[in-house]
């Protein structure tokens, strides 16, 4: 089958999110005079991603809403029982220096305006439509996309198929003719596979493992356009193995 779209992740794909977190958090702790009484940078930037992953996994579960998982992450972190008031207000301070700190990849741009003239480009993601809606549009990329397809109006999460398959049918495609690009192996890469869409790893990291079968790795988003030309074509068989 020809290969008509690609659907994109955003937070560590096309987005800085994992260096723009680190620059926020720490640059809150820093005005919260809290990182001493953390154990410092490392002890403290751990004890923020285990707060991050625990509430973000219950918020996709389905056993908070977007609001409530960020006031969780407030409470798990400082280990106290805030007030939804006091929890908002220290989310919202961190929530200015993340966003201050944020940073597309070098190479997204490129891909993006690249792969723009040759097939329909949109996002399926995990985060609340709100958030990916509103970070795209100030990131300056959101015109790139016709669609912003989100967990929690699809109402399944990565890496079911029913994410994937229900952003294809949003774009009116059968998966067979979308490419699904991630930085996650699992979530991404597998997820998309068994979804039945082409599936790229964004490997930016250089991991040693290698790709399973029915997952494509690249190394950066310039690789990604030679690809995707490399499967356009009607009827053109799937270069991607």
């Amino acid at each position: 089958m020809p290969l008509r779209a690609v659907l994109w992740d955003i937070d560590d794909t096309l987005f800085d999110y994992t260096g723009s977190d680190r620059a926020g958090v720490l640059r809150h702790l820093r005005a919260e005079r809290l990182l001493a009484a953390y154990g410092g940078e490392a002890a403290a930037l751990a004890r923020w991603q285990r707060a991050m992953e625990t509430e973000f996994a219950r918020f996709l579960a389905g056993e908070l809403g977007f609001l409530e998982h960020r006031r969780a992450r407030a409470r798990t972190f400082l280990g106290a029982p805030l007030s939804d008031t006091e929890a908002d207000a220290w989310f919202a301070r961190y929530l200015a220096h993340y966003e201050a700190s944020w940073e597309l990849f070098p190479d997204s741009v490129p891909a993006l305006e690249a792969l723009a003239p040759l097939v329909r480009q949109a996002v399926l993601s995990n985060s609340s439509t709100a958030n990916q809606e509103r970070k795209l549009t100030t990131l300056g990329i959101r015109e790139h996309f016709e669609a912003v397809l989100c967990a929690d109006g699809l109402g399944y999460a990565k890496p079911a198929p029913e994410a994937f398959r229900g952003a294809c049918a949003s774009l009116g495609l059968p998966p067979t003719e979308v490419l699904y690009v991630g930085d996650r192996l699992d979530v991404d890469g597998l997820g998309a596979r068994d979804a039945g869409l082409a599936a790229v790893w964004l490997d930016r990291a250089g991991a040693e493992e290698q790709p399973p079968p029915g997952v494509r790795r690249i190394r950066g988003l310039a690789e990604l356009p030679e690809l995707v030309r490399g499967v356009i074509g009607f009827g053109a068989p799937s270069a991607i193995r």
